[in-house]
């Protein structure tokens, strides 16, 4: 299998937690053949080989970008505007997935973005609560409760993928930072975890200074560039 066939295996096989807090909830896209059929002409269109990439590790999946689409950082609107696959989600728009995009463009597009990178997330799935998005670590005993399915999935798509184990960036430089030094110590999945904020962050609170951000970014994304 290439690794596009090998991404999708993992996606088209991925479980949903159990024993999560009560009014958790777990945003699921790919029990939905559309999402599926979307995810096989995206990894199908940039990962049709056999290529190592270097993680991109967010925190989890939001109800507005690949909660829909599952797509780690793709919102629908980008899903179609910017990689050109149709589709009839509602096209609302996400903060993290503009800020990303921007940085795809100005590392050279996505072509030869994806063709060195792939975004994971320490966990594959995203939570909900009240109707709001909430993240891993958000609640302490939503966070112990997924720490076996965490380790589980991240190792699950290093032994699955060709994967630079050498370096793997941390999107986000305090809790999802600090939370994958700790996993990683414990079980060695790289070498090193390298820190870029969390593009939501820069979108909620920086926007202004957007452009430094995305310059940040293509520095270091540089400096592993293979």
């Amino acid at each position: 299998m290439n690794f596009a066939e090998r991404v999708l295996s993992f996606y088209k096989n991925l479980d949903i937690p159990k024993d999560l807090p009560k009014g958790i909830g777990v945003l699921y896209p790919f029990g939905d053949d559309k999402v599926l059929s979307i995810n096989q002409k995206f990894y199908t269109k940039y990962y049709n080989d056999n290529k190592e990439r270097t993680f991109l590790i967010g925190i989890n999946p939001g109800r507005l970008g690949a909660g829909i689409t599952g797509i780690p950082f793709t919102d629908p609107m980008r899903l179609e505007s910017i990689l050109e696959i149709e589709n009839d989600f509602d096209k609302k728009p996400e903060l993290s997935s503009r800020f990303i995009f921007d940085v795809i463009e100005a590392f050279g597009g996505p072509e030869l973005f994806y063709s060195s990178f792939y975004f994971s997330s320490v966990s594959p799935l995203g939570y909900v609560k009240e109707g709001k998005n909430i993240n891993y670590y958000d609640q302490k005993d939503l966070e112990e409760s997924l720490e076996n399915y965490i380790h589980e999935k991240l190792l699950q798509q290093l032994e699955l993928l060709p994967s630079n184990r050498d370096f793997a960036f941390s999107l986000g430089m305090g809790k999802n930072q600090k939370y994958l030094e700790k996993i990683n110590k414990k079980h060695n999945y790289f070498n090193e975890i390298l820190p870029l904020p969390h593009p939501r962050w820069v979108m909620q609170y920086r926007l202004k200074r957007k452009n430094e951000f995305v310059h940040q970014y293509i520095q270091e994304l540089e400096r592993v560039f293979i």
